[in-house]
């Protein structure tokens, strides 16, 4: 049977001999690029992560595991066959102007098939198709493995996951439509000026393989970035304290403290004047500071996690109380910092230290039975902190891309495909310019959180580790908590952070962001993105699940929620003559963000 003429959407993508003469001329004019490249770097080494071996393993593990059930195996093969079947069928079926229907569709979220002749164009919509198919039956094979260990079933749902996306086919010149129209309509530039770029960035020597998914000249760290206006007016060998400038003529009496992860710059509250959650808080009318971490040297190597713990959130709560007067102090932790918040919140209820009012924790492990897929770098943690210092940096460095590894198709391939393949020119990137603004952590401190945290989850043992002469009991925790997890984040996975909200011992918050660890957190009232749930249930339910099929759906952003619940707390509305840096007993040091965040050697003496 004759097949229907192609309709408008097909005759809308370049004809085959264009393409072929693009890419043929791409590929001589390529070649030379190469050979250039290849005489400047040959005399360069190259650095290989010395975990392949462990990755080899946990995959001959798997492969064992998938052998000793060959009739379940069989079952797995059977099912993608069938599902590849019908999608030959149904395309068959609308080649012919029959009806027709989709075997399987992206997520709702995915927006690597956005571009519409993923959809118009019955030859890319089976490319599609045919993609997700294996990619879900990849998935369930690699997850249904029994009796693997906990670690390496993490590691490789993680890697399959990664290579997956890897192969998405929009990651390929021949495949990704969009690609295959700016190469005809630009003759091949796209991709040659997209091979410069590559080229530049290993040449750049990248030791880690990523990306340079940003241009990090582009923008300014005060100016760009961390640009709300505040005061360094404290500091010690662990890190500086920023106070914020009023933003009116009244503020909150109790002044707001926030504890950043100190993997990363503070400024991820503060990336942009659209969403920098510091200038909102002090648009709100509350006095607001936050600890700026410094990026630790081999002097500071023996630091410990209670070291962290007295110089770090301790001697900002003394800082805080010494620049306002005030004896009760609200705090806000995210990530690694709300994991460090919980310990010194329990080591304080355990001195009888009442200073803390209320505690936020944001994106937080505190439970880590399920620690998520973060699991498989912390898997080598230990190991690789006591090697030299130069593998020490290098880990340091591979911590810092688990954010862009973990939400690789948003983070890493969206950028290929601009950068690389549609030859666009590069443009700075708030989220991604903070990710790569990595610090390194002390041995001491790395791996005590990997070994008691990660691999032993002694935090939530009451009494499972003593930190400064106190055994921590996260159940002494009696201030009210507010929690926000977000749906799609592998990084502290939203039942795992629900696990932990069951700790302390006071009245407790859960909301449910949408979105992942760091746009949905990152979430400004403004933006009306990604929503949130609630459940005013009292108590909260045990079980997540159970929490989220009775929870509230609402739009825009949880940080107006928080608002409200900060706000009914008691005499969180009594309001005083806004604060201003340096007014009282701590004397300003220099403008933020400070030169722990400048990553200056030489930062001033304190005041």
């Amino acid at each position: 049977m004759r097949l229907p003429p192609a309709s408008a959407q097909d005759r809308s993508l370049p004809a085959a001999a264009e393409v072929a003469d693009s890419y043929l001329e791409v590929a001589q004019r390529a070649s030379l690029l190469l050979r250039r490249h290849m005489k400047k770097t040959a005399r360069k080494g190259i650095w290989f992560p010395s975990e392949e071996f462990e990755l080899a393993k946990a995959y001959m593990d798997l492969s064992a595991r998938l052998l000793t059930s060959p009739y379940r195996l069989a079952q797995t093969q059977m099912a993608m066959m069938r599902d590849h079947i019908q999608l030959w069928q149904q395309t068959t079926l609308r080649r012919m102007g029959l009806p027709f229907h989709s075997v399987v569709s992206p997520d709702a979220h995915d927006t690597r098939f956005d571009d519409q002749a993923w959809e118009d164009n019955f030859l890319f919509d089976f490319i599609k198709q045919s993609y997700l198919i294996t990619a879900r039956h990849l998935h369930q094979t690699v997850a249904s493995a029994a009796s693997l260990d906990e670690t390496t079933q993490h590691g490789v749902n993680t890697l399959t996951r990664q290579y997956v996306d890897a192969l998405s086919p929009t990651n390929f010149a021949l495949t990704n439509p969009e690609v295959l129209r700016e190469t005809v309509n630009s003759k091949g530039k796209n991709l040659l000026k997209g091979l410069k770029h590559l080229l530049k960035d290993l040449a750049a020597g990248d030791q880690q393989g990523l990306p340079r998914s940003h241009d990090r000249g582009g923008l300014r760290l005060g100016a760009d970035l961390a640009s709300t206006p505040g005061k360094v007016i404290y500091q010690n060998e662990l890190l500086q304290l920023i106070q914020y400038q009023a933003a009116g003529s009244h503020q909150h009496r109790k002044p707001l403290l926030i504890v950043p992860p100190w993997i990363n710059k503070y400024y991820v509250f503060d990336l942009g004047e659209s969403n920098s959650f510091v200038r909102w808080a002090s648009e709100q009318g509350f006095t607001t500071f936050i600890i700026s971490w410094v990026d630790p040297d081999q002097r500071l190597a023996q630091k410990g996690f209670a070291d962290y713990l007295v110089d770090g959130v301790l001697a900002a709560i003394d800082a805080v109380e010494q620049a306002t007067g005030e004896k009760q102090i609200d705090l806000v932790a995210y990530c690694l910092g709300g994991t460090l918040l919980m310990a010194t919140l329990a080591w304080m209820a355990a001195q009888r230290d009442t200073r803390a009012a209320s505690a936020t924790f944001l994106g937080t492990l505190i439970d880590f039975s399920e620690p998520g897929e973060l699991a498989t770098l912390a898997a080598t943690a230990a190991p690789a902190a006591k090697k030299t210092a130069r593998a020490r940096d290098r880990h340091s460095a591979a911590l810092a891309s688990t954010y862009q590894m973990l939400h690789a198709n948003d983070l890493i391939w969206s950028f290929v495909v601009d950068t690389y393949l549609l030859g666009k020119d590069r443009f700075p990137l708030e989220q991604l310019h903070w990710n790569s603004d990595s610090t390194r952590m002390p041995t001491a401190l790395h791996q005590f959180y990997v070994e008691n945290f990660y691999q032993a989850n002694k935090l939530c043992q009451p009494g499972g580790v003593a930190l400064a002469g106190v055994d921590i009991d996260i159940s002494r925790v009696k201030l009210p908590c507010y929690f926000l997890a977000t749906i799609e984040d592998h990084i502290a996975p939203w039942k795992s952070a629900y696990r932990g909200a069951q700790l302390p011992g006071g009245a407790r918050r859960f909301v449910l962001g949408g979105s992942g660890h760091l746009a949905g957190t990152i979430n400004p009232p403004a933006a009306r993105r990604h929503g949130y749930w609630t459940n005013d249930t009292t108590p909260l339910p045990e079980k997540a699940d159970d929490f989220l099929s009775s929870a509230t759906r609402h739009h825009g952003s949880w940080w107006t929620d928080w608002q409200k619940w900060l706000l009914a707390q008691a005499e969180a509305n009594t309001l005083v003559v806004a604060r201003q840096p340096g007014e009282r007993a701590l004397k300003v040091i220099e403008d933020a963000p400070g030169s722990y965040a400048a990553g200056r050697s030489d930062p001033p003496a304190a005041g």
